[in-house]
């Protein structure tokens, strides 16, 4: 019987036990293997691409059909002028599971991010220049641009929890705190996304929320996102509530905007659209973006005891460039002092219900120094920070102190130089034109204005007033160039000239004569006996140089006297000191006809009678020809403003006409 030969094992057999080794082995090395001596490795990429010293104190990979990376402990450092040891932020734990199947076409699918307590503390070093900016991640201007596709990133969940921001900005006064976190939807969707602000903005408290839809529907044109937001910024509030369409480029917009607060001006640092200070306001209107633009269309609202209407644009300031916003606004009432802040004054009414109590502490505290003209400074920062194109018309102006009664202006506000071409103000059938330039391109604003007077009512110019009544037609000039950055600086060191004519009509009897202490015609006058004296022409030429009014020619001629007026106002002290004196043009055994003497402070001057240099009586053309130098050059003046044909023509014509030849009495 043979002998059997022992069994040996094929080349196959072999395979299948290398094989098996290399499974276990492989198993072994899943099993058993630290994903955490890659640590170092991964630090030194990411600080490499950050260009900052990147540490973590843990580092994993989960093995599945779609792998998870797990990172703990990560810290970003500060740049090197910070406090060593000091850190931008940090996060507790980073979990990202990818879809590795889909990198050989060009696509990057993160199916899942997990980031736990995400913290930053953002804001300048010694130098001022932010912590957050990375210069490493910014693009060279002269590096070439690649050809290659870039590579296409799919975020499809994202979780945050408990994140926290604090964010220092001095040159914007600002410290708060950030609070992120993503909120679990009821019906199951996306989680939606919800930051808390707390701390302060702009010197004043901010507190506020935004909610908004999934931060990975950000990226889907198709699907409106949700927005709701709602701040608290001093005395400020913004409401911006409803959805937009393509959240990336900002378009499909259907959002509600409101604004309400205490004073337009406090909008500036939340919006960066200089608005001069008003009384309380809210407005509220559409919101969206389209041509480049942050459009607030179809806004309504009121601000003191004014409405207002219009639309607004505003295009962002790109590299180098300057914001540019487009204001289109009207008002079908307005009161009168709700305007009080676009020349420096302090808005709103005692009585106004919506007034604030800064602006009557402001008020009081004018009426306290003394002083008239308004002094609020001009904000040179603020008109330099954008470029505005504004235009607004008032149909009716209530006021119980001005006569004016429609408004149309047109302001554009260019690199710091502000042109308003031109404001009209309307008054009765009449009208005021003003042409204003004002460059604040310099520490010290240069304001040029030049100003006509046209057919003026003056029964609109008196009709406020309890006592005075009268009527006639108005017309003259103003011509201003000063230098200074408040209208009191301005008046107190400028230079000009004012120029006005009355004729046509009449002017309270009791003015007249109570300007002469005429006491036996006042107490006719009181008691309807003339109700009115006829008013020839009246005639104010006054001059102003280094902020001192001149008088060059004040004078008025009525059926009851001729008044004339001489002195000097002090506009950078604000004094005055004035005399009127009148010629009565009938002969009354009660008049004084003493001359009255107005002095003192501008705000509150003393006015009483010389009584120890009275008046001596003459004829009233030759007061007129005593007191008055050649008029001729007012002529083409008193025609623009009042007409061709008038009796202050007529009147200083006689005045300045020569005398007749004397009579040879010898024939």
């Amino acid at each position: 019987m043979d002998r059997a030969e022992p069994r040996r094992s094929g080349p196959s057999h072999r395979g299948r036990i290398v094989g098996a080794v290399i499974i276990v082995a492989l198993i072994a090395l899943v099993v058993l293997w630290d994903w955490n001596w890659f640590r170092p490795l991964v630090e030194k990429q990411a600080s490499s691409a950050l260009g900052r010293p990147v540490t973590l104190q843990h580092f994993d990979i989960d093995l599945a059909w779609h792998p998870k990376v797990i990172a703990d402990g990560i810290a970003v450092a500060n740049p090197p002028e910070f406090p060593e040891g000091s850190q931008l932020g940090s996060v507790q734990r980073l979990a990202v599971r990818v879809n590795p199947w889909v990198w050989f076409s060009n696509k990057l699918s993160l199916t899942e991010i997990d980031i736990e307590r995400p913290v930053g503390d953002l804001g300048p070093g010694p130098s001022g220049k932010p912590n957050y900016i990375f210069e490493a991640l910014q693009a060279k201007d002269d590096e070439p641009k690649s050809d290659k596709e870039p590579l296409l990133v799919e975020i499809r969940r994202l979780v945050i929890r408990d994140g926290d921001l604090h964010v220092v900005e001095p040159g914007l006064k600002a410290d708060f705190r950030l609070k992120i976190k993503t909120e679990e939807r009821k019906d199951g969707g996306e989680p939606n996304l919800r930051v808390d602000a707390k701390g302060r903005y702009a010197g004043q408290p901010i507190d506020g929320y935004f909610v908004g839809g999934s931060v990975l529907a950000l990226r889907d044109p198709a699907q409106p996102y949700p927005v709701e937001l709602k701040l608290r910024n001093g005395d400020t509030s913004v409401s911006l509530v409803g959805t937009v369409l393509d959240p990336m480029a900002f378009g499909g917009a259907n959002l509600k905007l409101e604004f309400a607060g205490n004073n337009l001006a406090d909008l500036y640092p939340l919006t960066g659209v200089p608005l001069p200070p008003s009384p309380a306001y809210k407005l509220t209107g559409k919101f969206d973006y389209a041509d480049d633009r942050f459009r607030f269309r179809d806004f309504k609202g009121t601000y003191g005891q004014s409405d207002i209407a219009g639309d607004a644009a505003v295009l962002p300031a790109s590299k180098g460039g300057r914001r540019q916003v487009n204001i289109d606004a009207h008002s079908d009432k307005v009161v009168w002092s709700d305007l009080a802040g676009l020349i420096g004054g302090t808005p709103g009414e005692e009585k106004a219900p919506t007034d604030t109590p800064e602006n009557k502490a402001e008020r009081d505290k004018k009426e306290k120094s003394g002083k008239l003209l308004p002094d609020t400074p001009i904000s040179l920062p603020r008109i330099r920070a954008a470029d505005l194109d504004v235009k607004y018309r008032v149909k009716r102006i209530e006021s119980d102190i001005t006569p004016v009664d429609t408004l149309e202006g047109h302001l554009v506000l260019q690199d710091g130089f502000i042109e308003v071409k031109p404001l009209k103000l309307g008054v009765g059938q009449g009208s005021i034109l003003a042409n204003l330039q004002l460059d604040g391109r310099k520490d010290v604003v240069h304001t040029v204005a030049d100003i006509d007077f046209r057919k003026l009512d003056f029964s609109r110019i008196v009709e406020k007033m309890s006592v005075f009544k009268g009527a006639g037609t108005v017309g003259g000039n103003a011509r201003l160039d000063a230098r200074g950055n408040s209208v009191a600086a301005m008046l107190g060191d400028g230079d000009g000239e004012l120029r006005l004519f009355m004729t046509g009509g009449d002017i309270s009897a009791l003015l007249v004569n109570l300007a002469g202490l005429d006491f036996g015609n006042v107490l006719v006058s009181a008691l309807g006996l003339p109700s009115r004296a006829k008013l020839n022409c009246m005639v104010a030429d006054l001059g102003l140089e280094k902020g001192q009014v001149r008088t060059r020619t004040l004078l008025a001629d009525t059926t009851e006297a001729n008044v004339v007026g001489k002195g000097d106002i002090d506009l950078k002290n604000e004094k005055i000191d004035y005399q009127i004196r009148t010629e009565p043009k009938r002969l009354n055994v009660g008049s004084l006809a003493a001359p009255i003497n107005i002095k003192g402070p501008l705000a509150s001057p003393s006015i009483r009678p010389e009584i120890g240099n009275l008046a001596a009586r003459g004829g009233a053309v030759a007061l007129l020809a005593t007191v008055l130098g050649p008029l001729a050059a007012l002529v083409p003046t008193i025609q623009l403003g009042l007409g061709e044909d008038n009796d202050c023509v007529a009147l200083l014509g006689s005045i300045d006409a020569p005398a007749p030849p004397a009579k040879d009495k010898k024939k």
